[in-house]
C-alpha cells in the first residue's frame, strides 16, 4: 500500500510542480466542490468540454434513482468506490469498470458493508481531481486508478500490486445513476484484450414523457495486456466460463497475474448508436495514443476553453469558485453523435448529420437537461464566450424538431426527458438570433419557436407546455387543486408559474417575429406576454393563482410551494417578470419594490440565501429567496431597474461570497441542485459584473453592469462570430471593502448608465470601473 500511495503522491506533486512553473487555469478547478448530495452528472473529472465520454468514480450510482432526479453517483461524504462509470448525462448512465484484487465478488456491495462486494474503500488524501484528470488509490486492493478522456473515448489506467488474482470487472447490465431500469444488456469478450457490448435502459423521465422509448449505450474496449482468463456472470448470480453473456445484470471479468506496480491500460470507445460506431470512435480518437498523451491533450483542451475568460486579482478562493463554476458550465450537455455523424434519433433509428465540402460535420448533436432557468446563466455565457457551441446546441435541438414536429427541451438520445414539463428552447433560439448567432436554419427555427409558444393541437407531453391552449385562449393558465403535480390541456397544478414562464417566452419569440417581419405573430405574442398581469393581485402586490372560474384562489399562503408554483412560492415567483420588470415596478411602486426586495435579501442572508445548511435540493422552496433553484436567479440584479443599482452591487457580491463555497458540503449552497452548470455559470457571469435579467431576449440585448470580483477580466471573443478580439473589464481600486461602482468608462468615454449593449461587448474594447466604499447614489439606469 505504501508504494501505491507514494506513486499517487508523485503524480499529484508532479501536477503541482508543473503548475508552479507555468500557471494553468485547471489548477483552480476543484471538481470536489459541492459533491455532497450532487447529481449523477456532476462529478466527472475524466472528460473534455461537452464530451460524450465522462468518466468518474461512483460511490452510490448502483443504488438506483426512484424518481429520476435524486442525488446519486458520487457523494463527498462517502469513503468507498464501487466502480468508474463512463456515461454520465441527464437520464443516461452506464458502463462501469472496476479493478479489484482477490476472489471475485459478483455485486458492488453497499456503502455500509463494502466487504460484501467489489467496491473498495479510499482515503480523500489519496484522491486527486481536476478538469480532465482523476486519480485515486483503492485501499482494499492497493490499486491506483487514473482516468482521462477524449471526446468519445475513455482512458483508464490501473496500477496493480503483485498478485495472482488481479481483475478488471465490466459491470454493464445493471441500473446506474439516472439510467432507469435495464431492459437488456450484452457483453462479448472477443479475445483477452478486447471486450464489446451494450446496455439498454428506460430512464424514469423517458417512462414519463415517451413511454415506448429506450436509451441505448454501446462500447468497444481494448486493454494493453491480454487476460490470462475470463468469466462472465450475472450480478449476485452464477459465474460462467463463457465469453458471451446477455440479459439484465450481465457482467464480465478479465483475470490477470500482475507484478508489483504493473500497469494495465484500458481504452473504451463509446457510442449511442452501435458497437461498430463505438469501435470507429475508438480508432478515430484513441488510435495509438497512450494515457499520458491523452491526459496532456485533455488538460490542454480544458485550459484552452477555460482560457476564453481570464481573470486577474481577487483571492485564490474566488478564482477557484470562478474556474470550477466555468468547468461545470462546460462539462454538461455532452455529445450524442459519433465521429462519422451517426446519432440516435427519437424513433430509435440512427440518423446522420451532413458534412460540408471539407468532409467535416456541419454540427454536432447533444444530450441536454431542460434549459429551464438557463437564460440567467448558461445561454448568456455561451453567447459571450462559446457562440459556436450555442449554434451547435440549437441545430441539435432542431434535429429533434424536424423528426417529430416538436421541440424537446430536455433530450436523452433525442428522447423527450423535459424534467419540468415546460419548454424554453424557443426563448433560447430567439436570444441566439438577437446576439447574431444565426448559422442554423432560421425559418425552421422560427417555425419551431412559434409552434412551441402557441401550438397545442396534437401536442405531445414530451414537448412540455401541455396547458398552453389555456394560456393562448385565456391569457393565463388556470389552477386546479385536482392537478397538484400535473399539467394538462385543461390547466395545471403549476398554473401561476407557467403563466409567468409562458409570458416571458412569448415576449422572446415576439422579438424574433418582429425581426423576421412577422407582424401578426408579433402582435399576438406581445399580447400573450402580458399574461402575467392577469395574475397580479394589487391588494397583496403578489402573483396569485386563479382557479378554473377565473377567481383568485382563496386559501393562499405566499410562502407555500407547489400550490400554483413549480419548485417555488408566490414571494419568489412574483419577480419572475424579467421582460416587463419596469411594468412590475410601476404596479408595485418603486419604494415598495425596493423595500421588499432589499428586506428579502437581508432576511435571506441568515439562511445562506436559500435552504440554510439543510442538505436537500428543495430545502429553499419555502424561503423568501432561494438561490439554489432556477426561478430566483435574476432578482438580485433587479435593483438596476428600480433606481438603486448599488443594492445589486452589494447583494450579488454577497451571494457570490456566502452562498458559494469551496468545500464538498458547502459548494453550491448546501446540497443544492447545480443542474449541469447553471449555478456555476451564474457565478461566472456575476463575478465578471455582466448579467442580463432579460436573458438576451431584447432585439438589441444589453448586459447590466455589476461589481466584478476581479481587478482585470479578459474575455477572448470568437472571431468566427464576432468582430472583436478581446473585451477587457478593469476594476480600479477593487477590494472586498470597495464593492460600489463610482464611475465607468467604455472605450475611454465616460458612461453614465450601468448597462452596455451586447453588440458593443462583442465588438471588443474595454470597460473601466472605478470602485469605492460607499454607493454612488447618483449613478442610476
Amino acid at each position: 500500500m505504501r508504494k501505491r500511495i507514494i506513486l499517487f503522491l508523485v503524480i499529484a506533486m508532479g501536477l503541482q510542480l508543473s503548475s508552479c512553473s507555468t500557471e494553468k487555469l485547471t489548477d483552480y478547478v476543484d471538481p470536489g466542490i459541492g459533491t455532497v448530495h450532487s447529481r449523477w452528472f456532476f462529478y466527472t473529472p475524466g472528460a473534455v468540454p461537452f464530451g460524450m465520454a465522462k468518466l468518474g468514480p461512483s460511490t452510490n450510482g448502483s443504488y438506483g434513482n426512484e424518481q429520476g432526479w435524486e442525488a446519486v453517483g458520487y457523494d463527498g461524504r462517502h469513503n468507498s468506490i464501487e466502480g468508474f462509470a463512463c456515461f454520465h448525462e441527464f437520464q443516461i448512465g452506464g458502463v462501469m469498470i472496476q479493478p479489484m484484487v482477490g476472489e471475485l465478488k459478483t455485486s458492488p456491495g453497499l456503502l455500509d458493508n463494502p466487504d460484501k462486494g467489489y467496491r473498495s474503500r479510499f482515503d480523500k488524501q489519496d484522491e486527486y481531481a481536476t478538469a480532465g484528470y482523476y486519480s485515486v488509490v483503492l485501499k482494499d486492493y492497493d490499486v491506483n486508478v487514473e482516468l482521462t478522456a477524449t471526446k468519445r473515448v475513455g482512458f483508464q489506467r490501473f496500477t496493480f500490486p503483485s498478485s495472482q488474482k488481479s481483475k478488471v470487472i465490466f459491470d454493464i447490465g445493471n441500473r446506474l445513476g439516472e439510467s432507469g431500469e435495464v431492459q437488456d444488456s450484452y457483453i462479448k469478450i472477443i479475445d483477452g484484450n478486447t471486450v464489446e457490448g451494450f446496455v439498454i435502459t428506460k430512464p424514469e423521465y423517458v417512462k414519463k414523457y415517451q413511454p415506448r422509448a429506450e436509451v441505448k449505450m454501446y462500447f468497444f474496449a481494448k486493454l494493453d495486456k491480454s487476460a490470462d482468463s475470463f468469466n462472465t456472470f450475472f450480478r449476485n448470480g452464477e459465474v460462467f466460463s463463457n465469453n458471451v453473456i446477455r440479459g439484465k445484470g450481465a457482467c464480465a471479468v478479465l483475470n490477470y497475474v500482475t507484478t508489483e506496480n504493473e500497469e494495465i491500460n484500458l481504452k473504451i470507445g463509446l457510442s449511442y448508436t452501435s458497437v461498430d460506431n463505438a469501435k470507429e470512435n475508438f480508432y478515430g480518437e484513441a488510435g495509438d495514443k497512450d494515457f499520458d498523451t491523452v491526459k496532456s491533450m485533455a488538460l490542454n483542451t480544458w485550459n484552452d476553453y477555460l482560457g476564453r475568460i481570464k481573470v486577474e486579482g481577487g483571492t485564490r478562493k474566488d478564482k477557484v469558485k470562478f474556474y470550477t463554476g466555468l468547468y461545470h458550465a462546460l462539462l454538461g450537455r455532452g455529445l450524442a453523435n459519433d465521429v462519422n455523424g451517426s446519432y440516435p434519433m427519437n424513433n430509435g433509428e440512427v440518423g446522420f448529420i451532413a458534412k460540408n465540402e471539407n468532409g467535416e460535420l456541419i454540427h454536432n448533436h447533444y444530450n441536454t437537461d431542460a434549459i429551464w432557468g438557463g437564460f440567467w446563466n448558461l445561454t448568456q455565457l455561451w453567447a459571450l464566450a462559446y457562440p459556436e457551441y450555442y449554434a451547435d446546441w440549437i441545430q441539435s435541438q432542431l434535429l429533434v424538431y424536424k423528426e417529430t414536429g416538436w421541440l424537446g427541451d430536455g433530450i436523452a438520445n433525442s428522447k423527450y426527458v423535459s424534467g419540468v414539463g415546460t419548454n424554453f428552447v424557443s426563448l433560447a433560439i430567439a436570444s441566439a438570433y438577437n446576439c447574431g448567432i444565426r448559422d442554423f436554419d432560421i425559418q425552421t427555427a422560427y417555425e419551431a419557436a412559434l409552434k412551441n409558444e402557441i401550438g397545442w393541437e396534437k401536442r405531445i407531453e414530451g414537448a412540455g407546455k401541455m396547458d398552453v391552449k389555456q394560456f393562448v385562449n385565456r391569457g393565463y393558465v388556470p389552477y386546479s387543486e385536482d392537478l397538484p403535480f400535473m399539467t394538462t390541456p385543461e390547466g395545471s397544478g403549476f398554473a401561476a408559474s407557467h403563466t409567468l414562464e409562458y409570458s416571458y417566452s412569448s415576449y422572446a419569440v415576439a422579438q424574433f417575429a418582429k425581426q423576421l417581419n412577422k407582424k401578426s405573430d408579433f402582435e399576438k405574442l406581445m399580447k400573450l406576454s402580458k399574461g402575467w398581469e392577469k395574475l397580479y393581485d394589487p391588494d397583496k402586490n403578489l402573483i396569485r393563482p386563479r382557479n378554473m372560474e377565473g377567481q383568485f384562489i382563496e386559501e393562499f399562503d405566499p410562502l407555500e410551494p407547489w400550490i400554483g408554483f413549480q419548485e417555488g412560492n408566490a414571494v419568489q415567483y412574483t419577480f419572475y417578470v424579467p421582460h416587463d420588470i419596469e411594468d412590475l415596478i410601476g404596479l408595485m411602486g418603486t419604494e415598495t419594490f425596493n423595500n421588499r426586495l432589499d428586506s428579502i435579501f437581508i432576511h435571506s442572508r441568515k439562511n445562506i440565501f436559500g435552504g440554510g445548511t439543510e442538505v436537500d435540493a428543495f430545502s429553499g422552496l419555502k424561503a423568501l429567496y432561494n438561490h439554489g433553484n432556477q426561478p430566483n436567479l435574476h432578482i438580485s440584479w433587479l435593483f438596476n431597474f428600480s433606481g438603486k443599482p448599488y443594492l445589486s452591487q452589494k447583494w450579488v457580491r454577497t451571494i457570490c461570497d456566502e452562498f458559494y463555497g469551496v468545500e464538498p458540503m458547502h459548494g453550491y449552497g448546501f446540497g443544492q441542485d447545480e443542474d449541469q452548470g447553471q449555478l456555476g455559470a451564474w457565478y461566472v457571469m456575476s463575478a465578471m459584473g455582466l448579467f442580463d435579467i432579460k436573458g438576451l431576449t431584447e432585439i438589441n440585448p444589453q448586459f447590466q453592469i455589476g461589481s466584478p470580483l476581479f481587478d482585470k477580466i479578459i474575455i477572448k471573443l470568437n472571431q468566427d462570430y464576432y468582430s472583436g478580439n478581446n473585451f477587457t473589464i478593469i476594476s480600479k481600486g477593487n477590494s472586498e471593502s470597495t464593492p460600489y461602482i463610482q464611475k465607468l468608462y467604455i472605450n475611454g468615454d465616460k458612461h453614465d448608465k450601468l448597462k452596455i449593449p451586447f453588440q458593443k461587448v462583442i465588438s471588443g474594447g474595454h470597460l473601466v470601473l472605478e470602485m469605492g466604499k460607499e454607493p454612488n447614489i447618483n449613478l442610476k439606469d
